[in-house]
């Protein structure tokens, strides 16, 4: 979604027409992801890719089609081996794209939660209702809800939970629900996430952070800096950290939703302020928790965080020695090993 923004904003600003491709599932090999979007103008622009090959060449004739009929279309494409590399399936493969007219109220409410780093799930029946085919809802959760359209028939009511469902798994997902019109009949879903960026909590503004907020930057990571210590915890040591706080991390995170997309590093060395952080940290549902210290330091901690009240399994969450083991040395190499370990285990979450 990010990708395509800039493009169809401009297009938009000039009225022209747009249509959207979307990958909603893939079987076999392919560069590009489920989810993964294209933007068509109405005059043969594109911004985006839904294969890096010549599938995409006939996305847009679709697309165009689309616009002229203002209904959308599920697009299935099957690629065999030896023609594979021509339309950019790295080993043969299938493709779905479903193609469609930018719907404005629901691209305005997912571009408004993009702007606002929140994650946000638009719904579409691709398949399975002819008299729903298209139907549409989109769903921000932030603690004040904000739905497109409000929850007014049952397969809207139905849109809004497949909805709720993928922002939990924080991952698009093609689903089933039932169609009230005929209970039998099932319809075919895509519920489409474009998750928050990920965030990167950094307890102790030490050297190590500093490497660590820029290459997280890097990765596309909001960054947040927590240290009481208001020497260690200052602007002139983190100019470009999203937020820089000087609270005890237990109260500043108290107020902060930690996510599976949410990694904690903690690395002061002193356990008045790192146990406090991962009090907080380790029972909540933030999919990296990593501690700074020796093997020895990670013994004496875990001891104290059993006597504190936190349960073996919630000990057994946290990475410590921090990082992955890569020999480093230098607070830019230790930096780079932690950054490692958290994109492993964003996308190899059942390792650790």
């Amino acid at each position: 979604m990010r990708d395509i923004m800039p493009s169809v904003n401009a297009w938009r600003e000039k009225g022209a027409q747009i249509a959207l491709a979307t990958v909603v599932e893939t079987w076999g090999s392919s560069p590009r992801k489920v989810g993964a979007k294209m933007a068509i103008s109405a005059d043969g622009e594109i911004a985006g890719s839904v294969s890096g090959g010549c599938v995409e060449g006939a996305v847009v004739e679709e697309a165009l089609q689309a616009l002229k009929e203002g209904r959308g279309r599920l697009l299935h494409f099957g690629v065999a081996d030896e023609t594979a590399w021509e339309v950019g399936l790295a080993c043969g493969g299938t493709i779905e794209i479903f193609v469609e007219p930018l719907s404005p109220d629901h691209y305005d409410l997912a571009a408004e939660a993009v702007d606002g780093d929140r994650s946000v799930c638009t719904v579409t029946v691709i398949g399975g209702g002819e008299a729903v085919f298209g139907q549409k809802a989109s769903l921000v959760l932030d603690g004040s809800e904000s739905a497109i359209p409000p929850k007014e028939t049952v397969v809207e009511q139905a849109l809004l939970a497949a909805a709720r469902e993928a922002l939990a798994l924080d991952r698009s997902i093609r689903t089933s629900i039932a169609y009230a019109a005929e209970p039998d009949q099932q319809l075919d879903v895509f519920a489409d996430v474009t998750p928050a960026p990920p965030v990167l909590i950094m307890v102790g503004g030490v050297h190590i952070a500093v490497a660590l907020g820029k290459l997280a930057r890097v990765l596309g990571y909001r960054t947040v800096v927590i240290d009481p210590r208001k020497s260690f915890g200052s602007q002139a040591r983190f100019p470009e950290v999203d937020q820089l706080l000087t609270d005890w991390p237990d109260e500043a995170m108290q107020n902060m939703p930690l996510t599976p997309s949410t990694s904690v590093a903690v690395l002061t060395h002193d356990p008045k302020i790192d146990d406090r952080a991962l009090k907080v940290a380790l029972p909540s549902r933030a999919g990296y928790v990593g501690a700074l210290g020796s093997r020895k330091t990670q013994a004496k901690r875990r001891q104290r965080l059993l006597e504190a009240g936190l349960s073996e399994g919630e000990l057994d969450r946290l990475r410590g020695p921090i990082g992955l083991s890569i020999g480093a040395q230098t607070p830019e190499e230790i930096a780079l090993s932690i950054m490692a370990e958290i994109v492993a285990s964003r996308h190899q979450p059942h390792e650790h």
